[in-house]
Formats: C-alpha cells, structure tokens, sequence
C-alpha cells in the first residue's frame, strides 16, 4: 500500500509510534531466535473434520456435538478455555492443546518434538481416543481437506466473537473466505530459526517449495459438495480469501527482504479485529499502523496481529509451512519427516537455496497455476514437477537419521507413483 494514502485513497494520517511498532514487530521476531545447537524442533498442527458415519456433518451445539466432545476430553486436558457465556472452546495439557476451528473442526496442536516416533505416538493416541469417545453415537473424525459433504455456509459457526467478525469481514473481501473458515482443514508444521539469517533464508526456501507441497499433501477430492475441477482445491481457495493477508508475504522472496520489511506489511494490512475491554473482541478496519499510530504495540498485540495473517509461510517466534491438507496420522508424520529433513540439514538448505535461485513472485504463482491444472504433468520453475518432487523426497532422506527415514516412506511412495491422497481418498468414488 502506498504509505501516502490509506486503504480508502484518501491522505493517510501520520503515525508517530511507527518506527517503534516496527521495532516491537522486529524483536518479537528476533525473539524466536534459537541456539544453533537447540535440538532440531516440529510443532504439528492437524485439523479434523467431525462427521456421523452417514457421512453428514457434526455441528458445535449439536447432541454428542463438538462441545460435549470437548467435555469429555476435559478430563484428559485439564484446562479448559471458555468463552466470556461459558462456552467452551478448547482443552489442554502441557505439549497438546485441542481447539475447535469456525466451523467446530477440531485441531491438536502438540509439540514441540524433537522425535518422529513421540510426534507419531501423540497423533495416533489423540486420534483413537477422539473416535473411542464419539463411535458409540456413530460419529468419527476424518482427516481430509475440506468437508466432503457440506456446503460451507450451511455449516453452524462456533459461538465465538472472533470468528463472526472474520466471518463478516472476510465474506466481503471475496468469495471464498467463508470456504476457508467452514469447510477446510489443514496440517501445518513449525520449525525453527537460529539467526535473522537463517530465519530469512528459511521463509525463502519455505515459499519456493509451497507450490510443491502442496501437491504432495493434497487431500481435497471434495468441494463445496461437489468432485473438485482441479488439483490443490486448497490452494485456488486460498486465492480468494483476502489478497491483502494470504498467498505470499509482500516481498518475500526478493533477494533484498528484511524482517522490518515484514514488519511493514503487518503495519500496513487491514487489522479486521483488534482486542477491546468491553467484548473482548471490536471489529476494525483501519490498518495496525493506522490503530497503533500513537503508541507502541505490546507484545501480545503484536502476537495478535501476526495471527490476523494466513499467509502460506507464517513467521511468529518461528516459522510455520502451512499449504498442506488434513490428511491421515502416517501421511501427517511424513510429511514432518520431509519438512525435518530439508530445513535442519545446512547442506540440504545449500541445495535448495541453489535449486530455487532465480524463484521470484511471478514464478511463484505460475507455479501454483500450472500445479493447480496439470498437477505431476506440469512444469514448475522450467523443470518438469516429477523431477522437482523426487529432488525434494532424496534430499529429505539424506537429511534424517537411519532411525526417522522410515517415517518418509508414504508420502515417497505417493511421490513415486504420481499420485496425491485426493486421487486415492474413501470421497473421490
């Protein structure tokens, strides 16, 4: 956006506390940095989508719903977030905590893991106690992209303020924003940085591989009620929430980027809600820049504000890859296997930084269009996407120990056979 002006055209107002908020931003960032010998980290984040077994969808208030699930994983998780009416939004225990998504999808975010083997024990013991619980009321949770029987919007929103503000604004901004919130579910995996340099260097390798990845973990055989037109449902979706705060960070992969330049971008993006004392929640519409204009943002602003972005690649006080769809425990665990083996291997992140040298915004996106019409028959930074994708799965291996290679192995063998989890799913029949 031009400095010069706000979102409506007229003459932006001056915001005096903008270089210290581009400082706080700047140093909440450089606060993430880790020790080069901290032991190599994934946090795992893995949304589900809760069905009957007649395969209709399971809403937040319904009898044996999400809420009463969340009851009864209460006493697993001892603590319990509730809204300000006592309706209760999440459950946790140190290292794992459950949270319900709008449309009461149910995520377990856990870590961090320095094993496979404790990330795979976690998401397996989670998922069998989820199904114990909910299978006697003929109910289970699938792990797949996008709600494969349901029209987003006929989906029940859970009861909290946040969601409504975002559900609002964003069904403004374009046509899909509902689609994301309702009906998608993802896997997200979080690593860390050990310098600005490192953190940089990450983002960049991290944005260049999105389009692949998302191929690789593609899990959406079904959209908004119908066989999807395409590959990556995921990612077209995504292209019609909200430009200014999805896809790619402003910048981000030109050779000159900066944190203050992610600052920046923060600064100047529609801030959609900003914490209140009377509701916990006010919608806003003028940029964080524009709101903070007087003073410097707290940290927990600051927190608040880098959540209020859904880019691909996220940076907080470490660095979250998130093009991926839900899909299956062993599909989930190689794909933190793959992200494990490229990103903590310093010779693996040489060879990336080589492979994808000249990758700038326009072949970001080219890519993403040719994946999305030709998936594994496209051509992706000039080089055929089979090549890419087999490059990407050998780097990984040569990157784990001989104990984690093995976890790799599903999502190799879907490289191997040019096929995605879409393609093979229960839903594509």
């Amino acid at each position: 956006m031009d400095k010069t002006t706000n979102l409506q055209g007229e003459p932006a107002k001056p915001q005096p506390a903008r270089q210290s908020n581009l400082d706080a931003i700047v140093s909440y960032f450089e606060s993430g940095i880790k020790t080069v010998h901290a032991p190599h980290a994934l946090g795992i984040e893995l949304e589900h989508i809760v069905l009957n077994n007649n395969m209709t969808p399971v809403g937040y208030s319904d009898e044996h719903g999400v809420a009463w699930l969340l009851h009864q994983l209460s006493g697993a998780y001892p603590r319990v977030t509730q809204d300000d009416r006592g309706d209760i939004l999440g459950v946790s225990r140190p290292g794992e905590a459950i949270t319900i998504e709008p449309a009461a999808q149910v995520e377990l975010s856990a870590g961090p893991f320095t094993s496979l083997k404790e990330a795979d024990a976690c998401f397996t013991a989670f998922e069998d106690d989820v199904n114990a619980i909910l299978a006697p009321y003929n109910k289970r949770i699938v792990p797949v992209g996008y709600n494969p029987t349901a029209k987003a919007r006929t989906l029940e929103l859970i009861p909290k303020r946040r969601y409504q503000f975002m559900n609002m604004y964003l069904s403004e901004r374009d046509t899909d924003g509902p689609c994301m919130m309702r009906g998608s579910a993802s896997t997200q995996i979080s690593i860390d940085y050990t310098s600005v340099a490192d953190c940089l260097r990450k983002i960049r390798i991290a944005f260049a591989l999105v389009p692949l990845l998302s191929l690789i973990c593609d899990n959406t055989p079904i959209y908004e009620g119908e066989k999807r037109t395409h590959h990556m449902m995921r990612t077209s979706m995504w292209e019609h929430v909200d430009p200014d705060r999805c896809g790619l960070v402003a910048g981000a992969l030109d050779p000159d980027f900066t944190l203050r330049k992610y600052a920046e971008y923060v600064l100047d993006t529609p801030a959609i809600l900003v914490p209140c004392t009377q509701n916990q929640w006010c919608y806003d519409d003028r940029t964080f820049g524009e709101i903070y204009a007087e003073r410097t943002m707290t940290h927990a602003e600051v927190e608040h504000a880098l959540s209020m972005f859904f880019t691909d690649v996220r940076l907080k006080t470490y660095l979250e890859i998130r093009p991926a769809d839900s899909m299956p425990i062993p599909y989930v665990i190689a794909y933190a296997a793959l992200i494990k083996g490229l990103f903590y291997t310093p010779a693996n992140l040489d060879a990336l930084e080589a492979l994808f040298a000249d990758v700038d915004k326009d072949a970001f996106v080219a890519a993403k269009d040719a994946l999305m019409q030709k998936g594994y028959e496209a051509i992706v930074y000039g080089t055929p996407a089979p090549e890419l994708c087999d490059t990407i799965i050998s780097l990984a291996q040569a990157g784990l120990t001989e104990d984690e290679k093995g976890y790799l192995e599903p999502l190799a063998k879907l490289v191997q056979q040019r096929k995605t989890l879409a393609e093979t799913s229960e839903f594509n029949k």
